[in-house]
């Protein structure tokens, strides 16, 4: 019974509140897939201990999660909550998490002896060599970094970083300012008369297609890019 159920748990201000959910549905609205909350719920109960069946009440869902709606309440929950994993779904992400930031590695850096990528296996194994913990909710590029520091205690490792000006047109210049800050490092900016955007950012290899996904979404696909030395 316990693999068609998982618990979803959330504290706020040491009150505990805690769903019951259908794992996989649960867990693709975590990873935001936006799901009916009705579908992902076994039972529209909140409770302070569910495997003790002990219910909130109304007035700590009215003054903690500002309403006393079932489905609300759920959705909050399911929202700002921890779910637990079952070990099939935590052995799953954290398999395809592994393989992403392996990856990232691989096209970002390189043997500075050599000046050629290190095999994907051989990454693998220095990860295993250095008991790297791999978050299943926490994205690749966001874990990589941290990782780096760890395996270049037993890999030599260079990154490859690429050049790469970019055009936005001026509309779409406040939404896309943030994106580029964050990416990397902005090394030129200038402004155009028309309002639009030139910079040069430098940035992991791995990361272009990422940077011109997120860029390409907000502009519409309005977007220049050249990679540059």
């Amino acid at each position: 019974m316990a693999s068609k159920f998982t618990i979803v748990r959330l504290s706020i201000d040491g009150e505990k509140f805690e769903i019951l959910v259908k794992p996989d549905l649960a867990l693709d609205f975590k990873l935001g897939k936006k799901k009916d909350i009705s579908n992902i719920l076994i039972s529209d109960e909140i409770y302070s201990d569910a495997n003790k069946g002990t219910r909130v009440s109304q007035e700590k869902l009215q003054k903690y999660l500002k309403s006393t709606d079932p489905l609300k309440c759920a959705e909050t929950i399911l929202e700002k909550g921890d779910l637990s994993l079952t070990a099939e779904q935590r052995k799953r992400l954290t398999e395809e998490k592994k393989r992403n930031i392996i990856n990232i590695i691989a096209r970002s850096f390189v043997d500075p002896r050599t000046h050629l990528p290190h095999p994907p296996l051989r990454i693998e194994q220095a990860m295993e060599e250095c008991r790297i913990s791999i978050d299943p909710f926490k994205s690749a590029e966001e874990q990589t970094k941290s990782i780096i520091d760890e395996l270049r205690k037993i890999l030599p490792l260079k990154a490859e970083n690429v050049r790469i000006v970019i055009i936005i047109p001026a509309e779409f210049t406040s939404q896309s300012y943030g994106i580029l800050k964050s990416a990397g490092e902005l090394q030129k900016e200038e402004w155009q008369a028309d309002g639009s955007l030139k910079a040069i950012v430098e940035i992991p290899a791995a990361m272009q297609s990422m940077l011109m996904d997120k860029l390409g979404s907000v502009t519409k696909g309005n977007v220049q890019a050249k990679v540059i030395r």
